[in-house]
């Protein structure tokens, strides 16, 4: 039962929006998967909520009782685990990464961003975690601007993940509505993006292959 957390010390750099559309993903796949969210707000829970429960599932955890509910979510058949962590919050980044078999790390490629995440890859190094640095929210067309963050990222020594998950706006239409960019718009270039995501996360977990189940836009 392969565990995902998203951790981030900043705000805004898009943890939630990677949280369930990693899990949308994996439930597109043919995968039972499950948010935890550990975040006081309560978004992705939110969420949830204005989709009426559709898969798939988000339930809460505060940190103390992360490990436990991990463990009992994969005695009642979850297959994929995602996490969801909420900003400056040391104690719940550390209960994720602890029970996490990959730490993702969503990061805006800008200076502010890039120096904030040190204290997310100090963890993860301490806890000897595989972990990558995701860029998201960013331009879509910007090669230099990624290919300088991600020599900045593996100087913090932890790589960045080859595949994007720049800012488009079906991300923003989506989540409004309580859907994910693949129920809204299946064949756009962010539900690729998310795809492409999930299938390099895949081999990093050395999972099978996903395929995905065709949807028709609602």
């Amino acid at each position: 039962m392969p565990t995902i957390a998203i951790i981030s010390q900043k705000g805004g750099a898009g943890k939630t929006t990677l949280a369930l559309h990693l899990a949308a993903a994996a439930q597109d796949a043919g995968a039972v998967s499950l948010i935890i969210d550990t975040d006081p707000q309560a978004t992705a829970s939110q969420w949830a909520a204005w989709r009426q429960d559709a898969p798939p599932e988000v339930i809460d955890s505060p940190p103390p009782r992360l490990a436990a509910k991990v463990a009992q979510a994969g005695e009642q058949g979850a297959q994929v685990i995602v996490i969801d962590t909420p900003p400056h919050a040391d104690s719940a980044a550390r209960a994720a990464v602890e029970v996490a078999d990959l730490v993702l790390i969503p990061c805006r490629p800008s200076a502010f961003d890039l120096a904030a995440i040190q204290t997310s890859a100090k963890l993860v190094q301490l806890l000897r975690k595989p972990a990558f640095v995701v860029f998201s929210a960013g331009s879509p067309n910007a090669p230099r601007v990624y290919a300088e963050a991600g020599e900045l990222v593996d100087s913090y020594g932890t790589p960045a993940c080859p595949v994007l998950l720049p800012d488009r706006a079906a991300f923003r239409h989506a989540s409004a509505e309580g859907r994910t960019v693949m129920e809204a718009e299946p064949d756009g270039r962010a539900a690729q993006d998310v795809r492409d995501l999930y299938k390099w996360v895949c081999r990093q977990l050395d999972m099978p292959a996903p395929r995905f189940r065709k949807k028709v836009a609602a």
